[in-house]
């Protein structure tokens, strides 16, 4: 292989997709006539222009925008970026209890009202990404804001860690589920990794612009994201297996189901390496990339002939879900390319690039843009699930787009 001229295809080849696939889908879906973006689009390409809008669509819009205009400085993307943070400002944001609500209908109407911290963190990703882009201070303030909502209200100060969700005023709430596929567990291993990835990113944003009078907070989030580290090293991740556990009690006591979510477990070993990196601390580095590697080696066992990863499977139980989630295979390219980025694993890269083959041929809808949800094994195309919509964002994606052409142009010379 020569490794040189792959890297150089794989940046343009993500450069295409990322602008003609991806981004240029998204920018046709703002609602221009209630304002943001769209809830909705079925599989077989149905708009629904009254969809409700969910709060996680929303942020993640926010940060993919912001994220592709700090990368390429492209004006469309900062406009589209500006739109879903002024759409979150004057709908999303409960301006009398605080946090963000987690569901609007169509003409921008809270729906929903429970805090799900989850979506929370979204937020924070999405407005400190617009901070890095941009440099907007309401922006940063209104990412501290939420961080402070976060740490006030999820933060189990006795037994460490974060709970799931509250009702809209931040009191005890029964469903805690952050979906109906979710066990309802107070604590779980996916909040805790979209808690630990913005507080990575506004960290980074605090420490890049060195702005005065963010030094509390700068201390405050570098504690807060220490700890998510160690929680994670600690407690979340299997000592016997190395995958991620899923579910926890209050206690952290293991939930029962025993599922491997290999998508979840190859994004974390890639986020909690970015974690570490981002705090720069030599000795948490040196302890946390062998688990890093752990953890992306485990996450192996999910890979396919095929050159994709398995979504989850469950060996207690024998269930198995074999289906090729499109979140889950740009998870996996990222991850084995850190892999190979900083451990100098020609086999990572490998297992990254026959990735991106398989997403290219199987999942790069070609004609309404985006990406499908998924294929099975058969390599049927998933037109039940949304093309777009309360979960299928432009993120996963995205975000691996912009990754490759950061990382690939560092390691070209």
């Amino acid at each position: 292989m020569n490794i040189r001229s792959t890297l150089q295809t794989l940046n343009l080849e993500v450069q295409d997709v990322l602008h003609n696939n991806i981004l240029s889908f998204w920018l046709k879906m703002q609602d221009k006539e209630h304002g943001g973006y769209y809830g909705q689009m079925r599989g077989d390409g149905t708009l629904v222009k009254n969809a409700n809008k969910g709060g996680i669509l929303n942020a993640r819009i926010l940060w993919s925008f912001s994220s592709a205009y700090r990368v390429t400085k492209r004006q469309e993307y900062l406009d589209a970026a500006t739109v879903a943070r002024d759409y979150i400002l004057n709908h999303f944001v409960d301006k009398v209890y605080g946090g963000t609500y987690w569901e609007l209908d169509c003409n921008g109407n809270p729906l929903d009202t429970k805090k799900q911290f989850y979506a929370l963190g979204f937020m924070v990703y999405g407005f400190a990404e617009y901070f890095r882009a941009t440099g907007d201070e309401e922006s940063l303030r209104t990412a501290l804001k939420l961080y402070d909502d976060i740490e006030a209200h999820s933060f189990d100060k006795a037994q460490n860690g974060y709970i799931e969700a509250c009702t809209r005023e931040f009191g005890v709430i029964a469903d805690m589920r952050l979906s109906d596929l979710d066990a309802n567990y107070p604590k779980s291993q996916n909040t805790h990794l979209h808690i630990m990835e913005p507080y990575t990113n506004l960290y980074r944003a605090l420490i890049e612009r060195q702005m005065d009078g963010y030094d509390d907070y700068r201390k405050r989030i570098e504690t807060s994201l220490r700890n998510l580290i160690d929680i994670f090293c600690n407690t979340i991740l299997n000592p016997i297996t190395h995958h991620l556990d899923l579910f926890f009690n209050m206690d952290w006591t293991r939930g029962v189901d025993g599922a491997e979510s290999y998508g979840h477990d190859i994004e974390c070993s890639w986020l909690l390496h970015e974690a570490a990196l981002v705090i720069g601390d030599k000795e948490l580095i040196a302890k946390v990339e062998p688990i890093v590697r752990l953890v992306a080696s485990a996450s192996e066992k999910g890979l396919n002939a095929d050159g994709s990863m398995t979504h989850e499977a469950n060996p207690v139980t024998n269930y198995i879900d074999a289906d090729r989630h499109w979140w889950v295979q740009a998870e996996t390219v990222v991850g084995f390319m850190n892999i190979y980025q900083h451990f100098n694993d020609e086999k990572a890269l490998s297992v990254a690039l026959r990735c991106w083959e398989y997403i290219k041929h199987n999942l790069v809808d070609r004609e309404l843009g985006e990406w499908y949800w998924s294929r099975d094994p058969e390599r049927n195309i998933n037109r039940t699930d949304d093309h777009a919509g309360f979960w299928k964002c432009p993120y996963h994606n995205s975000r691996m787009c912009l990754e490759l052409i950061e990382r690939t142009s560092r390691l070209l010379p």
